[in-house]
């Protein structure tokens, strides 16, 4: 068995994003999607987990998990109902989020953007049209004039490139459209919108902290004998995947925040995955994968936080190994040179999983949907919490 130990001032934290826990989240386009939509929406997020009014309750969760971050997102369509007309009222409440946080010891890594939109957005043409990253940008000034001072790190967008896959190829997500040019102008789009935004904060603050939160697969080849177009395309996928969103924006980052879940093998030009260990998602789990993608990172010389890593498990049977097996991962990143300064499990509770509803059960925290939302740590929640204290994995 072998011991890895963590940097003394590593960030330690778990997940959130808004509209998936706070519940009657009315003025944003998924909300209507849910209603107009089943065909494509499993579930309706109705109540959430009612983290709007718990959310002190949920922070008071992450203390005993012995977290030093926390990482939230705000809901734009709340502070921002109708263009140009901003909610006082809800930026004062996301105030009192974040100073619960951080009276709590917690880092706050705040999302601006965690796939969700007005309604008013939608109806202007959604991320396809032109002037949204002008309209965010300007959003992001608001909340950095009025929630700066409470937030550590601003988080521009979440996975800039699966909100484009699942919302204009795939057609699984608003706005429903399968169309591969408007999938490129959407990514384009979020280019212009995160630098707009950085420059906005910057503005307000020069020592304002901004990144933007990555979601990267690894894809790879099998271990031997691979064919050489199947090395060509797993070249061209970690690249599309990887640095063709990243290298544009790379003069306005200050750090980049991580999503990792899986690994795809490539063999003759298809998805074959050996699915060794999977989650109730399906999902191939290969923690090597995220050492190499952190590795990979190095070429951008800024610190890397993992945002998200985590394993949709109802049972728990998985979750210890793979929290285990992945930080190992981590740690020998670092020992190689990577900048990595900080980890958030995803998530601290279970949550409206988009399409897929309530079902995958991502959270170290139970959230009992029969009995008031109660929410009962799981056995691994004891263990991540044992890590965060002592930064130290065994393995």
């Amino acid at each position: 068995m072998q011991k890895y130990t963590f940097p003394k001032d590593f960030v330690w934290g778990t997940a959130t994003a808004s509209y998936q826990i706070e519940g009657d989240n009315r003025f944003s386009d998924w909300w209507q999607a849910e209603i107009h939509r089943p065909d494509k929406l499993k579930e309706h997020s109705a109540e959430g987990c009612d983290s709007y009014n718990r959310y002190e309750e949920d922070f008071d969760l992450a203390k005993k998990l012995n977290n030093n971050g926390i990482r939230i997102s705000l809901e734009w369509a709340r502070i921002e109902p109708e263009e140009g007309v901003f909610n006082e009222q809800e930026l004062e409440h996301y105030k009192k989020v974040l100073q619960a946080a951080r009276q709590r010891g917690l880092q706050t890594f705040v999302t601006l953007h965690h796939f969700t939109n007005p309604m008013w957005i939608y109806k202007k043409g959604h991320w396809a049209n032109i002037k949204t990253p002008k309209y965010f940008a300007r959003y992001a000034k608001k909340v950095g004039e009025s929630l700066g001072s409470e937030v550590d790190v601003f988080l521009t967008i979440n996975e800039p490139q699966v909100y484009a896959l699942m919302g204009y190829v795939l057609g699984n997500w608003p706005p429903f459209s399968k169309n591969y040019f408007k999938s490129l102008i959407v990514q384009i789009n979020f280019m212009r919108a995160h630098v707009l935004a950085y420059k906005e904060l910057k503005k307000i603050n020069t020592h304002y902290t901004v990144g933007i939160v990555k979601n990267i697969v690894w894809y790879e080849t099998k271990p031997k004998g691979a064919a050489l177009w199947d090395k060509c395309a797993v070249k061209f996928l970690n690249f599309i995947g990887r640095d063709f969103f990243l290298l544009p924006i790379s003069n306005q980052l200050d750090l980049i925040g991580l999503n990792y879940y899986f690994t795809n093998r490539v063999v003759n030009l298809k998805q074959s995955n050996p699915n060794t260990v999977v989650s109730d998602l399906g999902w191939w789990i290969n923690p090597e994968g995220l050492g190499k993608i952190l590795n990979s990172l190095k070429r951008y010389k800024v610190p890397v936080y993992i945002t998200e890593n985590g394993v949709a498990d109802a049972q728990d049977k998985l979750r210890v190994t793979f929290i285990q097996e992945h930080l190992a991962q981590v740690a020998k990143a670092i020992e190689n040179g990577a900048d990595v300064r900080g980890y958030f499990h995803w998530s601290l509770i279970d949550n409206f999983e988009w399409a897929e509803g309530y079902w995958p059960r991502f959270g170290l925290v139970e959230i009992d949907r029969t009995n008031g939302l109660e929410r009962k740590p799981r056995k691994s929640f004891d263990y991540y919490a044992k890590v965060c204290k002592t930064g130290e994995v065994e393995l």
